[in-house]
């Protein structure tokens, strides 16, 4: 009988190395259109992050991601997935889904002071960069968009947000 070798090495022998803090490194989350997946998504971020010693990043990516979880389980039909790279010093998260609209940042908006597009507001004031694409549905058989946004080390707040940052985020 053959037997699958044992995922946790027993004690005494060593298993891989772990990854040193300025080398690469890249995980992703799929995710089905479900009120739990944002809540979800921030627990797998933070938990990562919390891994590989990054945690001076973990309350911004925490708050920007599950921005674009939620906006993908809001206003999105299908799935999504969130995406983590890691290229010393910078970290990149971006979510993915079903798609190829993007949301109206909070400025474009008739009035602009309704109540979507802050999580574009969120992500212009507190993320290093921001961006995003659309996926053609011709070359990879699902069409969308990804919205991603980088954070780098050693850049992040060190003083409270301002007030109207915490007025975006209530």
């Amino acid at each position: 009988m053959k037997t699958e070798p044992d995922p946790i090495p027993p004690e005494g022998r060593p298993g891989p190395a772990a990854i040193p803090y300025a080398q690469p490194w890249e995980y992703e989350l799929h995710f089905p259109r479900d009120p739990r997946a944002p809540r979800i998504a921030r627990t797998t971020l933070r938990a990562v992050l919390g891994s590989h010693g990054l945690t001076e990043l973990a309350e911004r990516a925490e708050l920007l991601a599950s921005e674009l979880a939620t906006n993908s389980v809001r206003h999105t039909q299908g799935p999504a997935s969130m995406r983590l790279r890691w290229t010393h010093p910078v970290l990149r998260v971006s979510v993915s889904d079903t798609s190829p609209v993007f949301p109206m940042p909070l400025a474009q908006q008739p009035g602009g002071s309704g109540e979507w597009g802050r999580g574009m507001a969120l992500l212009e004031l507190i993320a290093d960069d921001w961006g995003g694409c659309c996926l053609d549905e011709r070359l990879f058989g699902v069409g969308g968009k990804t919205v991603w946004f980088e954070l780098r080390t050693g850049s992040g707040p060190d003083t409270p947000p301002p007030p109207a940052l915490a007025a975006l985020a209530a």
